[in-house]
């Protein structure tokens, strides 16, 4: 009886959030698969997502390096956050992430209201770039804190919203359905001379019953008073942005693909500095900015493996996994996930052909338990699914 082994297996996976970056998840399952077949060519390629973990692995990837800059965080408090500058072919582009300057995990857990949290530090961030002579600036969305249309990211990048007595306003998206003026007249002046593309979930719209507040809302911490309270706010801000925003009239504010990005900085963003909003992976994977290309690496696997931090209902909707097996479809490849938990909705991953879904918990344990012990948890979990694999194949050779 001749078993097929795997030769070459591709392991392609997000991080997990405020756990492990997408190079240990990557690490962690490609030791887990040495175990069971020790000669095996594992190619480990982590894909950023646009969140936290992004500067980094584009950083590394290029040759690039990142730069460290303090910036206000999400809760007014000041955090060490960075930016990377790139290398190799694109030279010139700087990476700015979100989540470096107004992640969630940057947001204390008894403080997290994204009635309150702002995107101050993004617009310091990219200020930064700019004062650095980037030509082009990448800003990944994701893992935010924060839904504030955007507005404190303008703020620090020189705008001014104004309530109707003429006065800043406060930070925040509960304060958004008071801004009834913007003054644009102090934008930084190297705006006009860059790019900005954000890379974003194009799912995520501001507005409506699927806007950001009532969607993100109760996972920043809103409960549902105050999930109502932001969604009116966005729908304030969406009105002035269309009215007095120099691209606002021209784009769909309010349901135009990623505008609800990091709880509507990508509304803010291309409706006042004219930033493109695209798929992030079209951004992150398909253009200049990796070395490596991951459809040919797909086609030369045998198995591929992709993993996130929850696989369940959101999984489809734009997720590394939902990508990654788009992709490895195509390529005709089969596809396990491995996630940290599988969540409401997450069979549904079958139909976008992610073949077998596995857990890395295998008895019931404290979430802060489950983050600490994350990567022995995943080598388990690789072995374990390793296991099966060969199973498999040894049923097959015997039916044969």
């Amino acid at each position: 009886m001749s078993i097929h082994t795997p030769q070459r297996i591709l392991v392609a996976p997000s991080g997990f959030k405020e756990s492990l970056s997408a190079e240990a998840v990557a690490r962690a399952i490609a030791a887990g698969v040495r175990r069971v077949i020790p000669g095996v060519q594992v190619d480990e390629y982590p894909v950023p997502d646009g969140g936290e973990g992004t500067a980094s692995a584009l950083a590394a990837a290029t040759g690039g390096e990142l730069v460290p800059v303090r910036v206000t965080g999400p809760v007014g408090e000041p955090v060490d956050a960075h930016w990377a500058r790139l290398g190799g072919r694109a030279a010139g582009t700087a990476v700015v992430e979100m989540a470096a300057a107004a992640g969630l995990r940057l947001v204390p857990r008894d403080r997290r209201d994204p009635g309150e949290t702002t995107t101050y530090g993004v617009g310091e961030l990219i200020a930064a770039a700019l004062d650095a002579g980037a030509e082009r600036i990448v800003v990944g969305c994701g893992d935010s804190g924060t839904s504030d249309g955007g507005a404190g990211a303008l703020v620090a990048l020189g705008a001014r919203v104004l309530d109707r007595g003429g006065r800043p306003l406060g930070r925040g998206g509960r304060h958004l359905a008071e801004a009834t003026q913007l003054d644009l007249s102090g934008l930084h002046p190297r705006l006009g001379e860059v790019e900005i593309v954000l890379a974003c979930n194009i799912h995520n719209v501001l507005c409506g019953p699927n806007g950001v507040a009532r969607v993100f809302g109760p996972q920043k911490g809103a409960t549902p008073a105050q999930v109502e309270q932001l969604a009116t706010g966005l729908d304030a801000w969406a009105a002035l942005l269309e009215e007095q925003s120099p691209f606002g009239g021209e784009m769909d504010v309010r349901t135009g693909g990623g505008t609800g990005a990091s709880g509507g900085l990508g509304a803010g963003l291309a409706a006042v500095l004219g930033a493109r909003l695209a798929p992030r992976f079209e951004v992150l994977l398909d253009g200049d900015l990796l070395p490596d290309d991951l459809d040919e690496l797909m086609m030369s696997a045998d198995l591929v493996i992709t993993a996130e931090g929850a696989i369940d209902f959101q999984t489809p909707r734009g997720k590394v996994p939902a990508e990654i097996a788009m992709r490895a479809r195509i390529a005709g490849v089969p596809v396990l996930g491995i996630a940290g938990s599988l969540g409401r909705g997450a069979p549904a991953v079958h139909d976008i052909g992610i073949d077998a879904i596995a857990s890395i918990l295998t008895v019931p344990m404290p979430l802060e338990q489950a983050v600490e012990q994350g990567e022995e948890l995943l080598r388990d979990a690789a072995e374990r699914s390793m296991r099966m694999v060969l199973l498999g194949s040894a049923i097959s050779a015997r039916a044969a």
